[in-house]
């Protein structure tokens, strides 16, 4: 598991054109209405206020715009609005397994080595994935002058002894092969792959930016065909699941949500890559148990090995104390 990336918690700097500002005209609670947002678009990313959280324009008019922002606190009438032109967006590339985030895709282990405190400081800005850690890349039989398109996988790199993560080309490239790197150790910032199209060339790292509510495009759906066997005969036989789908299990207050999702994660088809989202709307020491025993819980693999639950699995971890906008997005993430 990738180490700690160190640095100090980094905020925006004011070092934007002012033209990129808008300022808040009302707040009612994670709702915030801004004017001066002319040319705005749906979904874009904004910073709101001096602590620059980060909120989400849902509604457009005129040049006002609804933002629903991600925290709640600390805003005021007139605090300045800032501009990304981009919409809310998750980083995909090697370091995700073994990771716990927030619903905005948050490192909430670095947040706290960081910031020393066990509260997640407003406005925080840490980057999803450590940008420094190296990964053992190895390419495929490509080389120069070879064609490639959106979705051509082009190299792996061992993300644990668990997974091979694939590496593919983002789905809106394409072109000719002019450069990739031999195999080696390289950090999400280094170029492992260069395309030229009409003339133009491009590089590429590891590490792919995708915007949260968009779906990956895909040529063909495949059809599910594999059932999902967890081991609990109350699931497999009543509410039987399918290896690539998506269950929801909603329920009051102990009624047995956070034992089952730790039962579903260890017990499963072993090669199943698991995605948790906890969403607790329980007492904080039952979230604490949750992300303080998850991490210890292992699997036993066909071959006899002992092998921690967490190589296959990404925490998404928000409470009830969060915005409800927050816990949305976890959804999406």
């Amino acid at each position: 598991m990738p180490s700690v990336y160190g640095g100090p918690l980094t905020t925006f700097e004011d070092a934007e054109k002012e033209s990129e500002y808008g300022y808040v005209r009302k707040v009612s609670g994670p709702v915030v209405v801004a004017d001066g947002m002319a040319g705005a678009a749906m979904y874009e990313l904004v910073r709101v206020g001096h602590d620059n959280l980060i909120g989400e324009i849902i509604r457009l008019e005129g040049d006002s715009a609804t933002i629903q922002v991600y925290e709640e606190t600390g805003l005021m009438v007139n605090d300045p609005v800032l501009r990304t032109h981009k919409p809310l967006s998750v980083e995909l590339g090697p370091g995700i397994l073994g990771n716990i985030f927030d619903g905005i895709q948050r490192p909430l282990k670095t947040i706290a080595i960081k910031s020393g405190d066990v509260y997640i400081p407003r406005g925080v800005s840490v980057p999803a994935l450590d940008k420094d850690t190296l990964w053992e890349f190895q390419p495929k039989k490509i080389g120069e002058g070879d064609l490639l398109t959106g979705g051509d996988l082009y190299a792996t790199v061992f993300e644990n002894s668990l997974m091979q993560h694939h590496v593919a080309l983002p789905p809106d490239a394409m072109g000719k092969v002019t450069y990739v790197a031999p195999a080696g150790q390289y950090s999400l910032k280094d170029t492992v792959l260069e395309l030229e199209f009409q003339g133009v060339k491009k590089q590429f790292t590891m590490l792919q930016n995708w915007p949260v509510r968009t779906p990956r495009p895909v040529a063909s759906k495949l059809a599910a065909d594999t059932p999902l066997l967890t081991g609990q005969r109350v699931l497999d036989a009543l509410f039987p699941s399918v290896l690539g789908g998506t269950c929801a299990i909603p329920g009051a207050f102990g009624c047995g949500k956070t034992v089952i999702s730790q039962a579903l994660s260890k017990y499963p088809t072993p090669t199943l890559l698991f995605m948790l989202v906890v969403e607790k709307e329980e007492m904080k020491w039952q979230r604490y148990l949750v992300l303080m025993d998850f991490p210890q819980l292992t699997m036993t693999l066909p071959d006899g090995r002992e092998e921690s639950v967490m190589k296959r699995t990404t925490l998404v971890a928000n409470t009830s104390n969060m915005p409800v906008a927050a816990r949305e997005a976890s959804i999406y993430t």
